[in-house]
């Protein structure tokens, strides 16, 4: 089994594979691509095969790939191109991921490349909300980037650290690489139910003021002064 996995970790085939593997996963997460690059960035510490330059060349250009395809998808859809964004709820939903992508687009679509099912969802929501193209190809480039090298990262961690036998070292990291992405997963979900908290809180505070205010207000005295000035007449 070792000696078929490392014989497949330096045929020529692997880069393109990684790279098919890459591009679907940004608009069909049905393929386990982090899964692909730890496992190959590992053997590579351990084998030398496959190329590391290759692996990281290779996954960006099919991440970047895949992205603009979730966005452009999301583009030619609008916003309500779909029977399930054409409710109430769902109408909500993308305005106010339109309003998130504006404040700090950003930071959504860095820390969403690393979750998987996020980062389609926040990539065709750009789309949709006809976030500017040049603006999220640039963010996306970069979060490629510190996608790949994460990955590749976790791999070598774990390749040297096992350095004798190159199948535990990939499956080391792949073990690693799960339990970072659950961690940050939850830790997106925790820090967004915390912002909603606030928002309601926020919102429940400027309707109590708004009614406040409005039992409080006092009627303007011109209509009397028009009235006087009336009589006068």
């Amino acid at each position: 089994m070792s000696d078929l996995v490392m014989h497949a970790a330096s045929m020529w085939w692997i880069h393109p594979l990684l790279l098919l593997f890459c591009f679907i996963d940004g608009f069909l997460p049905i393929l386990p691509s982090e899964t692909l690059i730890v496992a190959l960035s590992a053997l590579s510490v351990s084998s030398g095969q496959p190329n590391l330059g290759f692996v990281a060349i290779a996954g960006f250009l099919g991440a970047v790939a895949g992205d603009q395809v979730a966005y452009r998808m999301g583009r030619a859809a609008g916003s309500s191109g779909f029977r399930w964004m054409q409710g109430a709820r769902a109408q909500a939903t993308l305005q106010w991921a339109r309003r998130e992508l504006d404040k700090r687009g950003a930071m959504l679509i860095l820390t969403a490349r690393y979750i998987p099912v996020g980062r389609v969802a926040v990539n065709f929501t750009a789309g949709a909300t006809r976030f500017p193209l040049r603006r999220f190809t640039v963010i996306d480039m970069v979060a490629c980037a510190t996608w790949i090298g994460y990955g590749i990262g976790i791999g070598i961690v774990a390749g040297a650290w096992v350095h004798e036998h190159p199948l535990l070292g990939a499956g080391l990291a792949i073990v690693i690489a799960i339990v970072i992405g659950f961690v940050i997963d939850h830790a997106m979900q925790w820090v967004s139910r915390v912002k909603a908290r606030r928002a309601e809180r926020h919102h429940g505070a400027t309707a109590t003021t708004a009614t406040t205010a409005a039992k409080l207000e006092i009627p303007s005295p011109e209509p009397v002064r028009q009235n006087a000035r009336s009589e006068n007449a």
